[in-house]
């Protein structure tokens, strides 16, 4: 466990200062975390260009969470570019894996050097990405099933739900972003949550606990609505949920959301998974399972 060097430490893009209540065990991971640098140009487009978040930044928050581990994924600002996110995989070392965002034309070469430097997975952004299509869906499960990736996947309900039959069909597993971006008054109702929940059943998909605060009708602090919707997921699929903090927040830099408490979310978590062998399954058994992290 890190050293938490005392109760009031800060950090950048998160509200609060206090570390988590929870009891976070050893080698736990983030499993969505951006980092931007204005150095790094965005993509014309680019519905989000938040301040500069660097991995110095995310280490402190670290120290609030207790998380071990960390998936940089590289942000809809920088299209296809993912050089931000492969210098973050390599100041972290081992203890990081990375998402990277391709296009079909990408070299056997290029996805390669990636794979060596951490990278798991591609993510295919239909709800904010500028560079992506529905149409990719097949070309790029294609292009990343001989390295064992997976397709990380963000986008509405209405256009998941149409996606359905093709996802299934993928030969890879698919991760969904932020709950499947589907928000707790939708649960039980839309067809994207039947979707999820079916392939997370036949073992063909994940979900990630990160982005309440976006998905959330009812907001902070404690984001209750979305109380059912995780927990629904964690006893239909617990071997197949991730957490992750989606820091440095950048929709809510953009004023979408209120800055979400970090530290929270992580007791928030715990509070949804209910007992420690389930906060552990979460934080990491998956994450080793999915990101090939050595077994703690």
């Amino acid at each position: 466990m890190p050293t938490f060097k005392a109760e009031t430490v800060t950090a950048p893009f998160s509200a609060g200062k206090g570390r988590t209540s929870a009891t976070v065990p050893s080698g736990a991971c983030d499993c969505h975390v951006h980092v931007y640098d204005a150095s790094f140009p965005a993509v014309p487009g680019a519905r989000l260009t938040p301040p500069d978040a660097t991995v110095a930044d995310y280490r402190l928050l670290q120290e609030r969470t207790g998380t071990e581990r960390v998936v940089f994924v590289t942000p809809s600002t920088y299209g296809t570019d993912n050089r931000l996110m492969c210098r973050a995989l390599a100041e972290v070392g081992g203890s990081a894996r990375g998402i990277a965002v391709i296009d079909g034309e990408i070299r056997d070469r290029e996805l390669q050097t990636m794979h060596e430097a951490g990278v798991r997975g591609a993510r295919l952004n239909l709800s904010l990405g500028v560079v992506s299509s529905p149409d990719q869906l097949e070309t790029l499960a294609a292009r990343i099933a001989p390295l064992g990736w997976h397709l990380q996947l963000l986008a509405a309900p209405d256009v998941l739900a149409q996606l359905g039959d093709r996802l299934e069909q993928l030969p890879v597993d698919v991760v969904f972003d932020h709950f499947g971006r589907i928000a707790p008054s939708l649960a039980t109702r839309h067809p994207a949550h039947a979707l999820v929940l079916r392939l997370l059943a036949k073992g063909r998909a994940w979900v990630k606990l990160s982005g309440g605060y976006i998905v959330s009708e009812s907001g902070p602090p404690d984001y209750e609505d979305v109380i059912p919707l995780a927990r629904q997921y964690l006893r239909s699929a617990p071997q197949r949920v991730l957490w992750g903090s989606d820091w440095p927040h950048a929709s809510a830099s953009a004023g979408h959301q209120s800055m979400p408490d970090d530290a929270h979310q992580m007791t928030m978590l715990a509070h949804w998974a209910n007992d420690e062998a389930t906060l552990h399954r979460v934080l990491v058994d998956n994450p080793v399972a999915l990101y090939g992290f050595p077994k703690v």
